[in-house]
């Protein structure tokens, strides 16, 4: 089968195109035909070794054991399965739950020895992937590109969502909305969960494709005065923040707040790194979340609202296989709106 590999950190050039035999199921496993896999920022910072914060590393702080396919988000078909596996699973179309844990149900996501397909497995840059047949989920749409673009972005999306317990008429600010996550945090909390959204851009043309999403309002964050904007468009403070981009929104984040406020925080593509004046977090009595991923409960949720039409995929462009590297560089630019895909012809 052709895969695509990452040889060693480093830049898109360590990205191989190779032949590779098939795997082969084990008795727990089955075996999927790739038909889509959506992109994440977590393949580009595991082959950049940006998760480690002393060295290189993957999602465990071993590190990535080279070579290794990259690819988290899979929609395939299921094509043999392990000995254990009841056969009937054969001919279903998935998509696959990214990652095996130990951890209680509630609880597999922080789990130690939580390990990520792509990462600590072998994912879907490929033709063809092996994985647990139990974390192997029905797919909630009729295509196999959009149903794709779900698990890791949506899962994580969800479970913020869920962790600062988003509830209806309330004010979410949601910045890097034109992401792949953030496109779906605007998403559930207007159309699942009933809250207003105040979305944060950089390019506000974007403002009628976010409304169509679930904006209320639109603000572009190369505004001089955007804390001001913010609570002027709002009436006043917002609840919480749902983030992905770090340092280049953080002060404005807590400056918007209300007391009482949460700000949750699943990325940092403006900067790993800030300044804290910690007087802002207890004087105005505000709860930090950090946040990836989520719970396998979490995931059916998730797939059940997109399956009712609540979710809508929300696909920038489509590369095939062969051009990965072109489609990580084109993932990188700023000013997309939603995912890009790798398909298998």
């Amino acid at each position: 089968m052709k895969t695509v590999q990452v040889t060693g950190y480093g830049d898109v050039d360590k990205l191989q195109l190779v032949d590779q035999a098939i795997p082969d199921p084990k008795e727990n496993e089955v075996l999927i035909k790739v038909k889509a896999c959506a992109i994440n920022n977590t393949e580009i910072w595991m082959r950049e070794g940006a998760y480690g914060t002393g060295s290189k590393s993957g999602w465990r702080p071993e590190g990535v054991h080279f070579p290794r396919t990259p690819g988290s988000d899979i929609a395939g078909t299921i094509v043999k399965s392990g000995s254990a596996v009841d056969k009937t699973m054969i001919g279903k179309d998935v998509v696959l739950f990214p990652f095996t844990s130990s951890g209680k149900p509630g609880f597999e996501h922080i789990s130690e020895d939580m390990s990520f397909i792509g990462s600590e497995y072998d994912g879907g840059y490929a033709e063809f992937v092996a994985w647990p047949a139990h974390l192997c989920f029905d797919m909630p749409l009729s295509d196999y590109t959009e149903s794709s673009v779900f698990t890791v972005s949506g899962l994580t999306a969800w479970h913020m969502n869920e962790q600062i317990q988003v509830q209806p008429e309330e004010t979410i600010m949601v910045t890097g909305s034109n992401g792949g996550v953030g496109s779906l945090n605007v998403q559930i909390a207007s159309k699942v969960f009933g809250a207003k959204v105040i979305v944060i851009v950089g390019d506000l043309t974007l403002e009628g494709k976010m409304k169509e999403l679930g904006a209320t309002h639109v603000l572009s964050y190369k505004s001089d005065n955007l804390a001001e904007e913010i609570i002027q468009v709002n009436g006043g403070p917002v609840d919480s923040v749902l983030d992905v981009v770090g340092d280049a929104l953080f002060s404005t984040s807590l400056e918007v707040l209300k007391k009482g406020g949460k700000f949750c925080t699943s990325g940092s593509a403006g900067g790993q790194k800030t300044e804290l004046d910690f007087r802002k977090i207890y004087l105005k009595h505000i709860t930090l979340y950090g946040s990836v991923l989520g719970t396998r409960e979490e995931f059916k949720r998730l797939l059940q609202a997109v399956s009712e039409g609540k979710i809508k995929p929300v696909i920038d462009r489509t590369f095939p296989l062969e051009e990965a590297r072109e489609a990580q560089l084109y993932f990188k630019k700023a000013g997309k709106l939603g995912k890009v895909v790798l398909i298998n012809s």
